[in-house]
C-alpha cells in the first residue's frame, strides 16, 4: 500500500510545468515577434519585463501597453515497444497576458508597474489514458506584479530594478491504482501561494545605433502550504490510516534564476536587429519534496529532478516599412533541462525551436495595434521516467497568436 500512496504523491511533480518548456515569454507582442529578444532593445514600457535598465530611455512622458495571447498546444505520446499504444493530449487554451504602465518623473528617472504571466500551462491527457497514474490533467498559473524604478545616468547608461510579488496556483488530477483490487481511485490537488523576488537590469548605449543590455531575474521559490488533497477512492479504503478526508499537503519548487545578455543594432533607417543569450539556472531544481498533514508516514516522499542549466539563443529583426507599419521576425532555440530518465508526462520536455513573426500598425500618432504569431516545435524525444518505468516517445508543438495595444502620450 505504501508504494501506491507514494505514486499518489508523484502528482505534485506536475508543478514543474510552471517551468521547463512552459516558461512563457509572451510578455509583449513586439518582443515576441522578434523571437523574444528584448534585453538589448529600447521598446518602451515592456522593458520592465525584458530589462528594467532600458526603461530609463523611455521617450514619452507616459506609456501604457497591454495584450494577450492564445496558447494552442498538444502533446503526442507513443508507448515504448512492444506496446502499440498512442495518444494525444487535449489541452485547454492558455491565455498569457501582460500590462505595463510607465511614467517619466524627470529627466533622469522613470517609474512603472507591470502585471505579467510568465509561467503557466494547461495540460490534459484524459482520465483513462495509460499514464493516468502519473497525471490526468493540470492547470497552473503564476502572475507577477512588479513595481519598477529606472534611472538614466546620462545619454549612454541607464539602470533599473523592481520588486516582484508572485501569485501562483495549481489544480491537478490523477488516477490512483488500488492494490489487490481492479478498482481505481483519483486525487485532486489544489493550492495557491504568494512568493517574492527581484529583477534588475542595465543598459549601455555606446552609439545612437548600438545598445547592450544585461538582465537578472532572481530565483523565486513557490511554496504551497496547506494545499487541499481530496481523494476519491472505494469506500473500503477510506480511513484515517489510508486516504484520510480533509488532508492537506506542503510542497515547493523554484522558478529559476534567469540571466540574459542582449544586443540591439540599428542597421539603417529601415532595419533593426537583435540577439539575446538567456541563461536559465535550472540546476536549482534538484528535488520535488512534499509532505502531507495526515498519514504523512506513508504519503510523504522525495522525488529527484536534477535539472541541468540551459542556454537559450534568440535572434530577431524589425523592418520599418513606413511611419505607420513595422514588421518583425525572429527565431530561438531552447534546450530542455530535463536529464535522461527523468522525463514525465507532466513535463514532456524536449528541445524546442521557436519561429515568430509580428507587426505594429500605428493607428494614430499615439496609439498602435501590435500582433504576433509564434510557432514552437518540440523535437522528438524517446525517454521516460525511471522511477515509474514509464517510457515512450514524445512529440509536442504549439501555436500562439497574440494581440495588444500601446498608447503613448
Amino acid at each position: 500500500m505504501k508504494k501506491v500512496l507514494v505514486l499518489c504523491a508523484l502528482v505534485l511533480s506536475g508543478l514543474s510545468l510552471m517551468a521547463e518548456g512552459y516558461q512563457v515569454n509572451m510578455q509583449s507582442q513586439r518582443q515576441t515577434g522578434m523571437g523574444h529578444t528584448g534585453t538589448g532593445l529600447l521598446l518602451g514600457a515592456s522593458s520592465m519585463h525584458f530589462n528594467p535598465g532600458a526603461l530609463g530611455f523611455l521617450k514619452s512622458k507616459y506609456e501604457f501597453s497591454a495584450g494577450m495571447s492564445g496558447a494552442f498546444s498538444n502533446n503526442t505520446f507513443q508507448k515504448a515497444m512492444p506496446s502499440i499504444y498512442e495518444t494525444t493530449s487535449d489541452n485547454p487554451m492558455g491565455t498569457p497576458f501582460y500590462f505595463y504602465g510607465a511614467s517619466r518623473v524627470n529627466e533622469k528617472m522613470v517609474v512603472g508597474l507591470s502585471v505579467t504571466s510568465p509561467y503557466g500551462n494547461s495540460l490534459s491527457w484524459g482520465s483513462d489514458w495509460d499514464g493516468r497514474y502519473l497525471i490526468q490533467d493540470i492547470a497552473l498559473k503564476a502572475i507577477f506584479i512588479q513595481p519598477t524604478l529606472s534611472y538614466q545616468f546620462n545619454e549612454k547608461l541607464s539602470v533599473g530594478a523592481g520588486f516582484v510579488a508572485t501569485y501562483g496556483s495549481v489544480d491537478l488530477n490523477k488516477g490512483i491504482p488500488m492494490q489487490n483490487t481492479v478498482m481505481e481511485g483519483s486525487v485532486n490537488l489544489t493550492g495557491d501561494t504568494w512568493s517574492y523576488g527581484y529583477h534588475a537590469g542595465i543598459t549601455y548605449r555606446p552609439t545612437d545605433k548600438f545598445t547592450v543590455g544585461l538582465d537578472y531575474r532572481s530565483k523565486i521559490v513557490m511554496k504551497i502550504e496547506a494545499g487541499e488533497a481530496n481523494f476519491d477512492v472505494p469506500d473500503a479504503l477510506k480511513s484515517e490510516a489510508t486516504f484520510p478526508e480533509g488532508n492537506t499537503f506542503d510542497a515547493e519548487m523554484p522558478m529559476p534564476t534567469n540571466i540574459t545578455f542582449g544586443l540591439g543594432y540599428q542597421l539603417n533607417e529601415k532595419w533593426l536587429v537583435a540577439a539575446d543569450l538567456q541563461y536559465v539556472g535550472w540546476s536549482a531544481y534538484e528535488s520535488l519534496d512534499f509532505y502531507f498533514e495526515k498519514n504523512s508516514e506513508s504519503l510523504d516522499s522525495e522525488n529527484a529532478r536534477n535539472y541541468d542549466n540551459t542556454l537559450i539563443v534568440r535572434l530577431g529583426t524589425e523592418f520599418t516599412l513606413s511611419p505607420k507599419w513595422q514588421f518583425r521576425a525572429g527565431a530561438y532555440y531552447d534546450p530542455t533541462p530535463i536529464p535522461e530518465n527523468y522525463l514525465t508526462p507532466e513535463t514532456p520536455g524536449t528541445n524546442k525551436v521557436g519561429l515568430s513573426a509580428g507587426l505594429s500598425w500605428n493607428i494614430i500618432e499615439k496609439l498602435s495595434f501590435d500582433a504576433s504569431l509564434l510557432y514552437i516545435h518540440g523535437e522528438k524525444r524517446e525517454d521516460g521516467y525511471a522511477d515509474s518505468n514509464f517510457y515512450g516517445t514524445y512529440y509536442s508543438n504549439a501555436i500562439l497568436p497574440g494581440i495588444g495595444l500601446t498608447y503613448i502620450f
